[in-house]
């Protein structure tokens, strides 16, 4: 089993392998003797910029090891819904509808409406990037003054709505700048549970990422490419769903040819389950990651 190890953070790579108590813990939950905490919904995305080489570079945040989930790990801006997302007028949203994204997230229309928001505000509060416009083919092209910076703070202190924030700015979401990637719900048998969909964009021209997340301590681009062989060597921690999600944008190749396939994705939620390999007991993977993970070469 390879093992990312970076300080004191220690993440099996998929195939993920679990120790006998593991497996009998997630028995318990299987045969209804435990019950599953209940997952809270989540947004995160994929933020992407040309790389120097065949591929794109990936925006990552270096969580605190003082947090209390995927402390000291690598991951992409996201974080929880607010339940003010959900709240995010028509006259605040360009691009495909609330329906549409139900449609592809496979969720209802309010569910589908928080976790676009969710994605958008997060990205803004955690590198400074703001996927909106003054119209439906607009972007804002510089989000790094002391006022839009004193917005960012007050979204992530919840003085302050993303509603609110468009509003005043007479801004739209742009939801036709992000694209639908992946659904992952933690382990029944994890203590804190997240159902998170993941979502891919590109980085609005003219705008810069900033380390501004007070949840991280550091940032940095990297190509994806060399994060996933950064995490294989053990010097960068990551989850596997982050992990996975990595390698398989690493397989695609350039930003448009991903943007392309997650363009006729339809996601439906996976949740990794105990499977029994070769006389033991791994975390079960979406068939399409479990095949890349199987060639890779460690």
């Amino acid at each position: 089993m390879t093992v990312a190890t970076v300080t004191s953070v220690r993440i099996p790579i998929p195939p993920v392998r679990l120790n006998d108590d593991i497996v009998a813990l997630a028995g318990e939950y299987a045969e209804g003797v435990r019950t599953p905490v209940e997952p809270r919904d989540a947004a995160t995305v994929l933020l992407l910029r040309p790389g120097s080489g065949a591929g794109p570079e990936v925006y990552l945040l270096r969580r605190q090891m003082t947090m209390g989930f995927a402390a000291g790990m690598a991951v992409f801006p996201g974080g929880g819904v607010d339940v003010r997302d959900v709240e995010l007028p028509d006259s605040c949203w360009a691009g495909p509808t609330a329906a549409e994204w139900a449609r592809r997230l496979g969720v209802d229309e309010a569910r589908a409406r928080a976790l676009v928001a969710a994605g958008v505000r997060e990205t803004f509060e955690e590198s400074g990037v703001l996927l909106a416009g003054v119209s439906e083919d607009s972007v804002v092209d510089d989000v790094s003054g002391d006022d839009w910076e004193a917005d960012r703070a007050a979204l992530e202190s919840r003085t302050l709505s993303l509603t609110e924030l468009l509003t005043r700015r007479g801004l739209v979401l742009r939801t036709d700048l992000l694209a639908p990637w992946a659904a992952w719900t933690t382990p029944v048998f994890e203590p804190k549970r997240y159902a998170t969909w993941f979502f891919v964009a590109r980085l609005p021209e003219g705008q810069l990422t900033r380390d501004v997340s007070s949840e991280s301590s550091s940032v940095q681009w990297l190509e994806v490419a060399e994060a996933v062989a950064q995490v294989e060597a053990g010097e960068l921690a990551m989850m596997p769903p982050t992990y996975l999600n990595c390698l398989e944008v690493a397989s695609l190749g350039s930003e448009d040819e991903i943007l392309a396939d997650a363009a006729g994705r339809t996601l439906t939620m996976f949740t990794p389950t105990v499977s029994e390999v070769d006389g033991g007991h791994v975390l079960s993977m979406m068939p399409r990651h479990a095949a890349l993970v199987a060639g890779r070469k460690r």
